[in-house]
């Protein structure tokens, strides 16, 4: 996974109980400053932990565990992660950034509210189809967290419904959407990507594309938009 939204991630709140803690998703380990080499041997500590929180749990998904599948010891884990909340963390910051921040547009992009609801819609869906399984971890244990990431996290998701509602009430006045309450109707959209955790693999039956192109249409449909109505027309 690429290092979306950075920018979310250097504002962020930090861990409660620490002193000039690094924002959600930051490492902490022994290592002393990144280059190529050990960004990528992070994120290979990354892309099998997540795996294996997903199939085991964190409670029974250990750093000895971590280790013995990537073949290392446990301080080649422990130098790139002080602990394992940090790693689970840091797993499920990145795609809870990509997924929180789908309905960021410029203020100057000139197109109607429902492209943009449509676009935004699809973005959140694709982000989370992308990000399999760890944005699937923030549904599956919301309870690890600690109080800085959630808090993080709550200010990421305040600021989504706020611009799903925003986005969805001017798409009513100008015609093109039909819901009752803006509030209810952003919740409702926004967990439909939640319930993939319970059912999708990227190896069913559908791939990642259908899966992206079917729930977006869904999506589409609940929030009251215009029959035939797709995200192909957002600007590049």
């Amino acid at each position: 996974m690429s290092r979306t939204g950075s920018s979310a991630v250097d504002h962020a709140a930090p861990h409660a109980g620490r002193s000039r803690a690094p924002a959600p998703g930051a490492a902490t380990g022994r290592q002393a400053f990144a280059t190529a080499g050990t960004d990528e041997k992070r994120e290979r500590i990354m892309a099998v932990a997540a795996r294996l929180f997903f199939e085991h749990g964190y409670a029974s998904t250990t750093i000895a565990l971590i280790a013995r599948e990537l073949g290392v010891t446990k301080p080649f884990v422990y130098y790139y992660f002080r602990d394992k909340l940090e790693l689970f963390e840091a797993i499920s910051w990145r795609p809870t950034v990509e997924c929180l921040t789908a309905m960021d547009f410029d203020p100057a992009d000139p197109r109607p509210a429902h492209l943009k609801l449509a676009e935004g819609l699809e973005k959140l869906i694709r982000a989370t189809v992308a990000h399999h399984p760890a944005a699937t971890l923030p549904y599956r244990e919301p309870q690890v967290y600690g109080a800085g990431y959630r808090k993080a996290a709550r200010r990421l998701a305040d600021g989504f419904y706020a611009k799903t509602a925003s986005l969805l009430e001017q798409a009513r006045r100008d015609g093109q959407a039909d819901f009752d309450d803006a509030k209810v109707t952003a919740l409702a959209v926004a967990g439909i990507p939640g319930f993939l955790h319970a059912w999708y693999r990227p190896a069913g039956r559908f791939g990642p594309d259908e899966i992206v192109a079917q729930l977006t249409r869904i999506a589409v449909r609940a929030v009251g938009l215009r029959p035939g109505l797709r995200p192909d027309n957002r600007r590049r």
